[in-house]
């Protein structure tokens, strides 16, 4: 496989805590990310239309970071890391990613539209 990483950041105007919850947990993620999305011990299962995937949370440290490994994949993850501005006070989601080489930039334009969809469901 030759995946190449991806880090995205957005800026968000609101707490850590809101954004976490969105982030990290089956209801949080339903709204925004999957159209549901279930959880049992550390495999989450994201159901969209017809199709469904399983990830492992692999690490999670609350308010800070949560990363994820597709059950299908055993190289990649995904990570949603929470960085605070100390003297703007804002507040960046950085998204680590992986796509194959040449669907770089189909992957950054889905990232795109689900933070649109994230921001749209927190109300900014």
């Amino acid at each position: 496989m030759n995946n190449r990483k991806i880090e995205l950041e957005y800026i968000f105007k609101t707490t850590p805590k809101v954004l976490f919850n969105r982030l990290s947990t089956p209801g949080g993620l339903a709204e925004w990310f999957a159209n549901d999305v279930n959880l049992k011990g550390k495999v989450i299962t994201f159901i969209w239309d017809n199709s469904e995937q399983k990830a492992e949370i692999l690490q999670k440290k609350d308010l800070k970071y949560i990363r994820f490994r597709w059950l299908d994949d055993e190289e990649d993850y995904f990570e949603f890391r929470l960085k605070q501005d100390e003297l703007t006070g804002d507040l960046a989601l950085i998204i680590t990613d992986f796509a194959d080489e040449g669907e770089q930039e189909d992957a950054i334009e889905l990232w795109n539209c689900q933070i649109a969809d994230l921001k749209h469901a927190i109300g900014l």
